[in-house]
């Protein structure tokens, strides 16, 4: 890598000629071809990558397989710095998109150039950084539509939806109101409306256990779909959400 590639890289473009000239000493050309993964998340990492020309995909395994590009790097970017400054393993997979030419810098020549009298590449490491998280964090904000109540909501059949409705109704105000109505109902009816013809004279012998067959068919359906205020409380799998 020349110096004035090297200059290229945001990381190093406000080195002198000298810090330029080292830093292209302690850098190693690697050359690779398309599809070729260059790390694993998880793995040991000891050095970062400059790429001087084609394209490498930086990605994630989402928890149900598919994968999540976090970016697309080309000419004059670079990937991998996060070993440089911790020596952890990597977080993330990177692979060659297309044909591409690379720099490596190992972490032990960048410690010892930074030490060296360069300590304001590390504050634009960090810099770059941050910069990188903003971006993975709006990368996020937007790919993530739905919450885990909206995931459990879509493979709903018909009569969840049916018993759901059925249970936000049997835990409401609305429900006692109608009770009550219904109660008051049947006891005018039966008392000063229908006269001789009533159906269900006093003491309503028949309310008693219609009242009961109501509730007992209505309380297993709002005990196992939905609290009042939304939460589900279901039996078997159980998805809670407060």
């Amino acid at each position: 890598m020349t110096i004035d590639t090297l200059r290229q890289v945001p990381l190093f473009e406000s080195l002198d000629d000298d810090a330029a000239k080292q830093l292209c000493e302690l850098l190693e050309t690697l050359d690779c071809e398309a599809q070729k993964v260059m790390f694993r998340a998880g793995d040991a990492g000891d050095a970062m990558y400059l790429i001087e020309r084609g394209k490498v995909r930086i990605y994630v395994q989402a928890t149900d397989g598919h994968e999540v590009t976090l970016t697309d790097l080309g000419r004059g970017d670079f990937f991998g710095e996060m070993a440089l400054l911790d020596g952890q393993r990597r977080s993330a997979n990177a692979i060659v998109a297309e044909d591409a030419r690379l720099a490596v810098l190992s972490r032990e020549h960048f410690l010892s150039f930074i030490m060296g009298g360069n300590p304001n590449v590390a504050l634009e490491m960090l810099t770059a950084l941050a910069n990188r998280l903003r971006h993975t964090d709006e990368l996020l904000r937007h790919s993530t539509t739905r919450n885990v109540n909206e995931e459990e909501a879509a493979h709903l059949t018909m009569a969840d939806r049916a018993a759901d409705k059925i249970a936000e109704f049997g835990g409401s105000w609305k429900f006692i109101i109608f009770e009550i109505g219904l109660f008051l109902l049947w006891v005018l009816l039966n008392t000063w409306l229908l006269f001789d013809k009533v159906f269900d004279p006093s003491p309503y012998v028949s309310l008693i256990p219609f009242c009961g067959s109501f509730c007992g068919l209505q309380a297993p359906i709002t005990m196992t779909r939905k609290t009042p205020q939304g939460n589900k409380t279901r039996l078997g799998p159980t998805l809670i959400t407060r």
